[in-house]
């Protein structure tokens, strides 16, 4: 596609979310707390289409495909379930927490009515790790795909996207986030099933033959895609761990239960968003072992553009608005929630809803920077230099999930009245030396610290029992440690 045309389409797209954004924050005017959480104003529906709008950034063209290529089955079907598990948790443990504390606005809010201001601390530059990766990784994501598509400079939609959700954003807050969402998701569904119908729905037993290509029995070659390979099946286990832990702390699915404008609206939600997300993920992530079927590609990461580099100009526009919608819709949710996870749990309520924006926003130029791709020098000479490439940002996702995944069992054991602060903050430690525990027994002490930063396996693939170790200690400490060192 001609470049220009390429960027009118950018622009066109990005004026209308931008202008409805704007719309929602002149409608009334906009008090913090509204701002931050849009309390009890939105039903079951606008729930489901904002948590599935929010959550399907433009890594579901990259990642489900990326995944597909290199794991196989198993890989592609534990990313499916990973990406709609966070919103059945959500649902089941959403209510509970609203019905504890019904004026809050983030999880780390109801953690340090639980469990104090330390662990509020730590919940919160979790969340905010998390969600800066996210942020850095969905921009590198929209510059590959609109470079792929039509040769455009990579920097120009991140640039245009960073400018465009933070005008409306910071001036909406989650209001302005919620009005686009609506659009977001419509568009997003709308585009998503008429474009794979029209590209592929003629040819599905030639994709599925491909994709049976890459899971042959025997074949030393294409062994790893194989469904009797246990080692894509582990890993797409611990995906299901991995995502559903660290998505309990995006902060963006928080402020939307508190948005909600009942307990029932939440769940059905939730459910909704889940329904929708499933069979996505899974379409594009099998679309990955088609590419592998039909060999090896250049950029397995852009896996799922090797089945479309044929197609019309007409569609490649289409997947343009696609891509500018898919990153918006995720964009702006992130930007909100670490305007809240910064004013409310970093800062105690210290830091003004201004000051919090302005920090926001100057992390923008920073994600930007890390989506060029730099490449940290190699000042530890054990590790090596690291580049912030596809690899270097899976692996900064594992670290972040790691995290996550010491830290969900001392929340979520919260809803059992009889954990305390003491004990929560020992297991959330322990889930970690948990995994340096594991590290040391399989190979040696350093084994379980390069566990930490990277917990993978020989091939690249998640970890299962690195990830289940951290699961497992934190519970299991976090009770013990209740019961040794219960509150006053």
């Amino acid at each position: 596609m001609e470049t220009n045309i390429a960027y009118g389409l950018m622009i066109a797209t990005l004026g209308i979310f931008g202008y409805i954004g704007y719309q929602a924050s002149t409608d009334n005017e906009i008090g913090a707390d509204e701002y931050l959480s849009a309390r009890g104003s939105q039903g079951w529906l606008r729930i489901g289409l904002s948590l599935f709008a929010s959550g399907m950034g433009i890594w579901i063209l990259f990642g489900p495909s990326e995944n597909g290529y290199y794991g196989g089955f198993w890989d592609v079907a534990g990313y499916a379930v990973s990406a709609a598990t966070p919103f059945l948790l959500l649902a089941y443990v959403g209510p509970k927490i609203r019905e504890r504390l019904p004026q809050g606005v983030t999880l780390a809010d109801y953690v340090r009515i639980r469990l104090g201001r330390p662990m509020q601390i730590y919940v919160g530059l979790i969340s905010v790790l998390y969600m800066f990766t996210f942020l850095f990784a969905e921009f590198t994501a929209i510059g590959k795909a609109t470079e792929t598509l039509s040769d455009a400079e990579p920097l120009v939609p991140m640039l245009l996207v960073g400018a465009v959700t933070a005008a409306y954003t910071s001036r909406g807050g989650l209001p302005a986030s919620l009005a686009t969402d609506r659009i977001q998701a419509w568009t997003i569904l709308f585009l998503v099933v008429a474009l794979l119908l029209t590209l592929f729905g003629g040819d599905l037993s030639g994709l599925i033959s491909d994709a049976k290509a890459y899971n042959p029995e025997g074949d030393i070659d294409w062994s790893i895609g194989s469904m009797s390979y246990m080692d894509s099946f582990k890993s797409g286990l611990a995906l299901v761990v991995a995502i559903t832990a660290a998505e309990m702390f995006s902060q963006g699915n928080w402020q939307r239960a508190w948005a909600s404008e009942s307990d029932e609206a939440l769940a059905k939600g939730a459910w909704l968003a889940a329904a929708l997300v499933l069979p996505l993920v899974f379409v594009m992530g099998v679309l990955g072992t088609v590419v592998a079927g039909q060999g090896n590609a250049e950029d397995p990461s852009a896996a799922f553009f090797y089945l479309i580099e044929d197609a019309g100009v007409m569609f490649v526009a289409a997947f343009i608005v696609l891509a500018i919608a898919l990153v918006c819709s995720s964009v702006d949710t992130l930007q909100n929630a670490v305007v809240a996870s910064i004013s409310r749990d970093l800062s105690d309520n210290k830091m003004s809803l201004e000051d919090a924006r302005y920090l926001t926003i100057g992390l923008i130029p920073i994600a930007i920077f890390l989506a060029t791709g730099p490449t940290v020098p190699d000042i530890m000479p054990h590790i090596g230099g690291f580049t912030f490439d596809a690899i270097g940002v899976f692996q900064i996702f594992l670290f972040a999930d790691l995290l996550a995944a010491a830290t969900v069992m001392p929340v979520l054991l919260t809803l059992w009245g009889e954990v305390s602060s003491r004990g929560a903050l020992l297991g959330a430690i322990s889930g970690l030396l948990s995994v340096i525990a594991y590290g040391a027994w399989t190979g040696d002490l350093w084994t379980g610290v390069e566990y930490i930063f990277s917990p993978t396996t020989e091939f690249g693939l998640a970890n299962l029992w690195v990830f289940l170790s951290a699961v497992i200690g934190s519970a299991a400490v976090t009770v013990l440690g209740s019961y040794v060192l219960p509150d006053e």
